[in-house]
């Protein structure tokens, strides 16, 4: 009898262990959630009907994924893969799109060779605790345009 008490101590010790091990080895992080997505893709859309453009509206997850994307009517169907590429380079390198048109504006071209990378303003970083969660892109109008839609819809996430 003491025996079995002592192995069924033993296995349950044994478990707790193990959970704790296995518990410390996971990371517990923060994404963008497909409500979140849907708000902040409004808001943009929003700001680009108030404007009277038409714009292409993508919010990526934190692994790069397409969590929304929004076509305005009459949006031209290019504007569908660079309002993903200026959302996956803001995701990639933790810094506004912008970033990397500028550097190609002051002679640095050999910027558009890296993979992935869409040097044009209108991709931005979704940060939270200081860590990227996600992207959002938007293209269709001018690049200042893009990104005044793009902010807009990351603005529905900081506001208070």
């Amino acid at each position: 009898m003491i025996r079995t008490i002592f192995a069924v101590t033993l296995a349950i010790c044994s478990l707790s262990v193990a959970a704790g091990t296995a518990s410390a080895q996971l990371i517990e992080k923060k994404t963008i959630s497909l409500a979140a997505a849907k708000k902040m893709a409004a808001a943009a859309e929003a700001e680009a009907i108030k404007n009277n453009w038409t714009m292409v509206i993508s919010v990526l997850d934190d692994g790069g994924n397409l969590v929304d994307l929004e076509r305005m009517d009459g949006t031209q169907l290019g504007s569908i893969e660079v309002s993903q590429g200026k959302a996956r380079t803001a995701l990639q390198f933790k810094r506004p799109s912008k970033v990397f048109q500028d550097l190609v504006d002051k002679d640095q071209p050999h910027l558009v060779t890296l993979d992935h990378v869409t040097a044009v303003q209108g991709g931005l970083p979704i940060m939270m605790d200081g860590k990227v969660i996600g992207a959002i892109g938007a293209s269709g109008g001018t690049s200042a345009q893009d990104e005044q839609c793009a902010q807009a819809g990351l603005n529905t996430l900081v506001a208070p």
